[in-house]
């Protein structure tokens, strides 16, 4: 008996997501829980596994198709009693060469929805994205469904060939102004015609770096940043680590990353209010009871950022294990949608690249991210002379709604004093 295969439920906030790799082809034989496609999303690449053992019938979708959460993919003829009892979950893909890595995941922020005209259309945006005089490219049914919506056409951004406008866009325009935020396309410049000047070649963006970049772009124009910079001396740490490391195991290694979060989840216990969000439209400060922490982690695809949950119950030598293991799930992009979520606070460290500082950009709805660059050896004046000491620079960006500049540099100078003092780092599990 026939049987469809839809596309399963994902993460919290997912609801599309874009074909990257078909694993059968029709008449193949599958098992329980078999890959059948890769699909990136806004969070992750995840793996859909087949909800039966039988064969393959048909294939519905096509490599860079993008599909909905339930839309039917592929049908099939299980064999008698082999049908999973559940339907199936969506699991991290395992690593491909040939697939894009997938980018941070973009976090959805609460805002109060944007209030209708007199007339019952959405306000108009502040620019025009079609150029004055020139028609909007969208056909006769597209421009009547933006009238029916109350939308102003010339706004809305095509992505189609082109430019051209599609019932999607506008869809996705209006998700925009609902949502409180600024959509892309009511910011967007026409540009120039670059080819004038030279050959230049164009590279779709993937999905999960569209979104990424709506979301910075929220996050930069709604949140007022102040980035705090100071310096840590880690001369006595860093020995303290290399010595640690000169007899542990492989994945027990120590790093400052490791030390950085459990520093950092000790001192957010302190200032509570950098481990919180705001929800402006409540008018409430949501101070949150746990601390997990988000550490920014390099892949050939772009940044990702799991999450440490619980760092403030666990010591640095469990820490450093788990972080050594997440790194390399990540980078192999064996990590899950579930184990980017829930983050309260976000490290960022450059330091194994290079850099003297740079300006990271708060992950809303967390207030804060801790940047870390490069340490260096300083002559530090003592008193009497000057001696050689490792400095590390660490730069504090804050969401200023919520955290002030004099919190902002105590939160930052406590960090700075615990990474100076070795002999007070929590190296086994808090009891």
């Amino acid at each position: 008996m026939k049987q469809e295969i839809r596309v399963p439920e994902v993460s919290d906030g997912v609801v599309k997501g874009i074909v990257i790799g078909v694993s059968v082809a029709v008449g193949d034989r599958v098992e329980v829980d078999q890959t059948l496609l890769e699909m990136e999303t806004d969070k992750a690449v995840v793996a859909v596994p087949s909800p039966f053992t039988g064969t393959i019938s048909a294939i519905l979708v096509e490599d860079g198709q993008e599909v909905d959460i339930g839309q039917v993919i592929m049908e099939g003829e299980p064999e008698d009693g082999t049908q999973a009892a559940a339907p199936p979950s969506v699991q991290a893909a395992p690593a491909a060469a040939e697939a894009p890595a997938p980018t941070p995941a973009a976090v959805a922020v609460a805002a109060p929805a944007a209030k209708p005209t007199a007339g019952g259309a959405l306000p108009p945006p502040r620019t025009r994205v079609t150029p004055p005089g020139e028609v909007a490219p969208a056909s006769p049914i597209v421009r009547r469904f933006a009238r029916e919506l109350g939308v102003d056409i010339h706004a809305v951004a095509g992505t189609g060939p082109g430019g051209r406008i599609s019932e999607q866009d506008v869809r996705e325009f209006v998700k925009g102004v609902m949502a409180g935020a600024t959509p892309t396309a009511a910011v967007s410049r026409p540009l120039p015609d670059f080819a004038k000047w030279g050959a230049v070649e164009r590279q779709p963006l993937s999905q999960v770096r569209k979104i990424t970049a709506e979301a910075m772009a929220y996050a930069w124009a709604t949140a007022p940043r102040v980035t705090q910079d100071d310096k840590a001396d880690i001369t006595e740490i860093e020995a303290y680590r290399k010595n640690f490391n000169a007899s542990a195991a492989p994945e027990a290694k120590l790093t400052m990353t490791a030390i950085l979060v459990r520093v950092v989840a000790e001192t957010l216990r302190e200032f509570p209010q950098l481990n919180s969000s705001l929800d402006l439209a409540a008018g409430e400060l949501i101070l949150k009871q746990y601390i997990h922490i988000g550490v920014a982690v390099d892949t050939p695809g772009g940044l990702l950022v799991p999450v440490l949950r619980d760092a403030d119950k666990k010591g640095v030598a469990t820490l450093a294990s788990e972080l050594n293991t997440t790194a390399a799930k990540t980078r192999e992009r064996r990590i899950s949608p579930a184990d980017m979520e829930g983050g309260t606070f976000t490290i960022s460290n450059l330091g194994g690249i290079g850099g003297t500082g740079f300006t990271p950009i708060v992950y809303a709805p967390q207030v804060a991210i801790l940047g870390v660059s490069r340490a260096e050896m300083e002559p530090v004046w003592q008193g009497t002379d000057f001696a050689p000491r490792l400095r590390m620079p660490l730069s504090l960006s804050y969401d200023h709604r919520v955290v002030d500049g004099a919190d902002g540099a105590r939160f930052l100078r406590r960090i700075c004093e615990a990474l100076e003092q070795p002999d007070e780092l929590v190296m086994e599990d808090p009891s």
